[in-house]
């Protein structure tokens, strides 16, 4: 068999062959495509000592794609039956990701029962990944003769005018018409060739530096250019300025010019006194230098000192030494503390003792605005070996602190959200999950659908580290790992500096409405306190977790609502925009001036979410600062971090929230909290949603009194006879746990047994519903009744796809692997038959 050649992206990629190749090394990739594969690559000659395992390499993959892949393994195994492509590029002297990293994506992969690719995707930021972009040209050997269309002739001139674009600039350059057929057509007669250029999206920030040249690096020349500088009175100042500024004298001494001191050219200028133009005459007469220095983005807030610790209560110390003593039985420890009761300042003191012992700590909260707060409490006691990592942080910025973890001098603490299990920890001690409970540890989509704090577990057990998760609010899996003995316990009691919690005060809003005594939104009880509160000069916080005006408009004659084009739902109405937007897929539209249905000229309001309370509040009490924070304000990183700090400043007077006003945040003139709706939470069609509704208001309860005062929470709901009601009101997690449990185990659901949902989505309903019923039924020849469904989900399409679901129940005693074997089988023989082309099929494992 002849060595092939194949030509593509003016790259030429060589086959190898078995036959003729023998002594060559391969080797196995991950690519950040949804692949679970792993692929085999020949090294050329000249990388073949420059690769290790966790390295990025360039690879070719399919017709004119260009990949940046990490090796999984380096061998000399040639693969059988096919020709193997060469590695085009080596991107790393050393490897970006360790071994235990690797491990944990496997184990990722194979739980949550996604791709390997779909986990590369999600851990490496995009920075460090090449993108191939399709360039068109015109094609130098086309000798023309063929009949170009009126859209063909367009294309040709624009390309004409200039001779190499992107798709994405050809669009926008014709204008009116898809260019892509175009093209293709083009491509077809000769017209245009394809060509591929691979540009890096992460490019280090650099900035101008100045430096002496190598031929004055010389005591007698540097003299004598002093001297020939005395009529450039300013150029000689700036070149003393220079040699002071780099500590130029040692250097010169000892004759090693990488002793020099980095000098940017800006503060060489600023501490002169000069212009650029005097810097750039020294340059010009070669007695300077400039060049590129790379600088990064990573910045702190500026301290002169940092603070010691901070003396724990008597009960904070109990609970520290529970917890250490757990760790030497448990890898695992729950620190259950009502809020306010300082489980921070506990997470403090471990985290100092594992940094004084050279080890690393992974610090996970569950929303960015947790970081806010955090991120200046935690730097006033660690300085710069803390790091923060989050989404609403730059690409570039990610980059930085993933290369700095890699470094010889990475980050002791790292504060971040979920995606922070990936990065890379050399010596981990710790992970600390606060707030352990919340739902935003778990990935929706895209895959890998992973719990943060279940992969913290076991990223700590693969690293020989601990685990320490701490909530006022356990979730009910973790609290009944402590009582089987699988976890440590550790708690406090009592809110520190002996606080007492809030006054819970339950109102019941249906009777109210009866009476016809509601003032919009709020109850007399509630409006009253809010003004007695702005009166002293003190906070209020509102909770109402839908965000949007109104989440349903409706004709008052017909009844006809507004639905999303793409999605099975309704549109929420928001005032500020004055639009119609859909809350799953984005899509926007005009409010409707009559119905469409029956044109009447009538529509109403139903509901209400932030946007409204904020419009009422700001009628009620027009002399009071108020604020929203949800998901429409808190759009970039810096409206956080502005909205906290004006609420922490005393500038805002009532905070209006969705549950991000729930996490963990300390404010100390909060006297008061509304909770305007908790029914809206009751009444979720999920077998979670009394866990839910009680873990939301009591974390949003405890934002009051935290300081020198009992604070007072109005909780309005129309079943004021629930037992979750009565819960929330005497903070009865244990009785809670204890209704949850007895009725979770009567009907199998978590913690008595694991959930699988398989989901099913296609643009065809009845093709769906013949794939799911065929997925049920193959599911429950091997797995009985485990399976449930298939069922339509409450929102039964979104972007176009309609949607079903399988529930599959593992009970204790069974593998979930044997399970997800199963799962991903009968997944393969449906997916294969051709009547299913353009269905998607995927998994959710412990779904949230």
């Amino acid at each position: 068999m002849e060595n092939k050649v194949f030509l593509a992206s003016s790259l030429t990629f060589r086959y190898i062959c078995r036959d003729k190749v023998t002594d060559m090394r391969f080797i196995d990739v991950v690519l950040p495509l949804p692949l679970s594969s792993l692929f085999t690559y020949a090294l050329p000659a000249e990388l073949q000592d420059t690769v290790r395992t966790g390295c990025r390499v360039v690879v070719p993959f399919g017709v004119k794609k260009i990949y940046t892949a990490i090796v999984w393994e380096v061998h000399e195994r040639c693969p059988e039956g096919y020709a193997v492509k060469q590695v085009l590029e080596v991107l790393d002297a050393e490897p970006v990701l360790l071994p235990v990293q690797l491990d944990f994506w496997q184990w990722i992969a194979e739980y949550y029962m996604c791709a390997l690719g779909d986990v590369y995707k999600a851990a490496l930021p995009s920075g460090m990944k090449l993108e191939s972009e399709s360039w068109v040209a015109l094609n130098d050997e086309y000798e023309g003769g063929e009949a170009l269309s009126l859209h063909e002739t367009a294309v040709f001139e624009a390309l004409s005018r200039k001779p190499e674009q992107t798709l994405t600039q050809l669009q926008k350059t014709c204008g009116g018409f898809k260019v892509l057929r175009v093209v293709k057509g083009l491509l077809d007669k000769g017209v245009l060739v394809m060509k591929e250029e691979v540009k890096r999206s992460y490019k280090p920030r650099t900035e101008v530096h100045v430096r002496l040249t190598e031929a004055y690096f010389d005591e007698q020349r540097l003299h004598a250019a002093l001297d020939d500088l005395r009529r450039a009175a300013k150029q000689q100042a700036v070149l003393l300025k220079y040699l002071d500024l780099a500590n130029a004298v040692a250097a010169l001494r000892l004759g090693n010019l990488r002793m020099l001191s980095e000098v940017g050219r800006k503060q060489l200028v600023d501490a002169a006194g000069v212009t650029m133009a005097v810097c750039q005459a020294l340059v010009e007469k070669g007695i300077l230098e400039t060049y590129a220095y790379e600088t990064g983005r990573l910045s702190h807030t500026e301290v002169a000192d940092t603070i010691g610790l901070s003396p724990l209560s008597k009960a904070q110390a109990a609970a520290l030494g529970t917890v250490r003593a757990s760790f030497g039985e448990h890898p695992v420890c729950l620190l259950h503390g009502v809020t306010s009761s300082g489980k921070t300042e506990i997470y403090v003191h471990l985290i100092h003792e594992m940094l004084a012992q050279g080890k690393q700590v992974l610090y996970l909260v569950p929303e960015i605005a947790l970081t806010t707060q955090l991120t200046e409490r935690l730097f006033r006691v660690f300085g710069t070996r803390m790091g923060v990592y989050h989404s609403k942080f730059s690409d570039a910025e990610r980059v930085e602190i993933w290369r700095k973890q890699m470094s010889d001098a990475p980050y002791g603490l790292i504060l971040g959200v979920r995606s922070s299990v990936f990065l890379p920890f050399r010596r981990l001690g710790l992970v600390i999950v606060d707030e352990e409970h919340e739902q935003t540890y778990k990935q929706q989509d895209p895959a890998p659908r992973y719990h943060a704090r279940n992969a913290a577990v076991v990223l700590a057990q693969k690293s020989g580290a601990y685990t320490l998760l701490g909530s006022a609010t356990p979730s009910l899996e973790t609290y009944h790992n402590v009582r089987a003995g699988k976890y440590g316990l550790a708690e406090l009691a009592e809110r520190f500096g002996q606080v007492q919690l809030p006054e819970v005060e339950v109102v019941d809003i249906k009777e109210l409405r009866r009476k016809r005594r509601m003032t919009g939104l709020f109850s007399p009880r509630l409006l009253a306190e809010m003004r007695e509160a702005l009166e002293r000069k003190e906070q209020v916080i509102l909770f109402q977790n839908r965000r949007g005006y109104a989440p349903v408009v409706e004709c008052r004659a017909c009844g006809w609502v507004p639905k999303c084009q793409n999605c099975d739902v309704s549109l929420t109405y928001h005032k500020g925009l004055n639009k119609l937007t859909c809350h799953y897929c984005g899509y926007t539209c005009n409010v409707p001036e009559k119905c469409p249905a029956c044109e009447g000229a009538e529509l109403r309001q139903r509901g209400f979410g932030t946007e409204k309370v904020e419009d009422e509040v700001r009628a009620l009490f027009p002399g009071a600062a108020v604020a929203r924070m949800d998901l429409d304000t808190t759009r970039t990183r810096s409206a956080y971090e502005r909205i906290l700090g004006d609420f922490q400043a005393g500038k805002t007077d009532i905070l209006i929230g969705t549950q991000m006003v729930t996490k963990g945040l300390d404010f100390d003139r909060v006297s008061v909290v509304g909770i305007l709706d908790a029914d809206a939470m009751l009444n979720v069609p999920d077998f979670r949603s009394y866990e839910r509704a009680f873990q939301l208001m009591a974390q949003v309860s405890g934002r009051a009194g935290r300081r020198h005062r009992r604070g007072l929470v109005i909780l309005q709901t129309k079943s004021p006879e629930l037992p979750v009601i009565r819960q929330v009101v005497a903070n009865d997690y244990a009785g809670l746990y204890a209704n949850e449990t007895a009725e979770r185990k009567a009907f199998m659901f978590p913690p008595f047994c694991r959930l699988v949902y398989v989901y099913m989505k296609h643009r065809q309903a009845d093709v769906l519903d013949r794939l799911a019923a065929g997925m049920g039924e193959r599911l429950r020849a091997v797995l009985g009744g485990r399976v449930l469904g298939p069922d339509v989900p409450p929102v039964a399409r979104i972007q176009l796809l309609y949607i079903r679901k399988l529930v599959v129940k593992v009970e204790p005693g069974i593998a979930l692997s044997a399970v997800r074997r199963e799962l991903w089988r009968v997944r393969r023989e449906l997916m294969s038959q051709p009547g299913y082309h353009g269905a998607q099929v995927y998994f959710d494992v412990d779904p949230a």
